[in-house]
């Protein structure tokens, strides 16, 4: 499934006119998310992330740190999130063609109740990388626990930015 938005969502106020709801949201919101990172003010980058967890799932020091490390190296917090857009890939440096993520799912998705296991393409990647999602009672749903760090993972550099392309 294609979630598309006009525009790329640059705080937690526009994440909450998304409808919850639907898990395909949460996904695409957190590739938003990961767009906002910027290390010399990182506060609205854990204020969106932390409404994406749920207050029931707090942030530690030890998870800011990790993900800091994982943005700061070899400087992909520049395109790491744009990479997940549709269109956006090494030779135009990550520039989508719209801020449209394809979400997908496979016969293992939904294996355990409440839990789905999605799959996003990073146009940096050569496989898939997952996320998970998890309803809660209250009937939205949320990232689940740490299953978003494997969208962190290193891809191609920006073609303007390789040494070796």
């Amino acid at each position: 499934m294609n979630i598309k938005f006009d525009k790329i969502l640059s705080s937690k106020s526009e994440l909450e006119g998304v409808d919850r709801t639907n898990p395909n949201n949460v996904v695409t919101m957190l590739v938003h998310t990961l767009c906002n990172y910027n290390p010399d003010n990182t506060d609205e980058f854990y204020n969106m992330l932390q409404y994406l967890l749920g207050d029931f799932q707090p942030l530690s020091p030890l998870m800011k740190q990790s993900i800091k490390d994982r943005m700061l190296q070899n400087g992909k917090y520049k395109f790491i999130g744009k990479s997940y857009f549709n269109g956006a890939v090494p030779t135009n440096d990550y520039t989508p063609a719209s801020y449209e993520v394809e979400v997908k799912e496979n016969p293992y998705s939904r294996t355990e109740e409440g839990l789905i296991r999605f799959l996003i393409k990073s146009g940096g990647a050569d496989s898939d990388r997952p996320i998970t999602v998890r309803l809660a009672k209250d009937g939205n749903y949320y990232v689940w626990s740490d299953s978003f760090i494997g969208l962190l993972t290193d891809i191609r550099p920006m073609e303007s930015t390789n040494p070796w392309a």
